[in-house]
């Protein structure tokens, strides 16, 4: 794709040509509040709508919609609105492969330029990182490789993470991997957002140093 650096707005902020953002929710209420404008305003201006979401809320997503104003059925009929669950996207084979999923990325943003749309814009529940589920364990890496393959596209891709489910700790290190972020409602550059191979540096001497303290217990 050849970037024109065109900006958008939405939750209170512009976002420039940095297109890989982590946005932190107290509620689903408050995703759908403060996200609103980033779904509805891109369907009717023609984006792609790409939704990767929790099986569960599925259908509370798809009726939020509606209660936005937005035709979903017909969205969906032709494509310009897609939707998966998690098992379709993160979980496929039932666990997490980064490699997969960053090949998987690249073919929804490149699919949605072939098939005519200037924009895709991608929406993901990460709640599936709690899951019991082999690979899991890799987000951090998965969210930081992100920063290698998004700066070759315009499309923006937002992370959602419930923070009454992830630690504190965790949410920390994500927002270290993204260099976008909403936090109470608001669209902003990230002032803590690390290079991505400087935090993948910094994970791999975090591994080396668990590895050392397992050998000598």
């Amino acid at each position: 794709m050849s970037l024109n650096g065109g900006s958008l707005e939405f939750a209170g902020g512009t976002l420039g040509r940095h297109r890989h953002i982590c946005a932190f929710f107290n509620s689903i209420d408050e995703e759908h509040r403060v996200l609103r404008s980033f779904i509805k305003d891109g369907l009717d201006r023609g984006d792609k709508a790409f939704h990767i979401v929790d099986p569960e809320l599925q259908e509370d997503h798809l009726k939020r919609l509606t209660g936005a104003g937005i035709n979903v059925q017909q969205a969906m009929d032709t494509r310009q609105l897609e939707v998966r669950r998690w098992q379709e996207a993160y979980l496929r084979g039932d666990r997490f492969d980064q490699n997969a999923m960053l090949a998987l990325i690249e073919e929804l943003l490149q699919s949605g330029e072939k098939a005519g749309y200037a924009v895709t814009r991608l929406l993901a529940h990460m709640e599936w990182a709690l899951l019991d589920k082999p690979g899991v364990d890799n987000l951090l890496e998965y969210e930081t490789r992100l920063n290698h393959v998004l700066p070759k596209y315009d499309d923006p891709v937002i992370c959602t993470y419930d923070l009454s489910k992830f630690s504190a700790s965790v949410a920390v290190n994500i927002m270290r991997t993204h260099p976008v972020v909403i936090i109470g409602g608001v669209l902003q550059e990230n002032p803590f957002f690390v290079p991505p191979d400087q935090f993948l540096a910094e994970l791999r001497a975090r591994r080396s140093s668990r590895a050392s303290v397992d050998m000598a217990n």
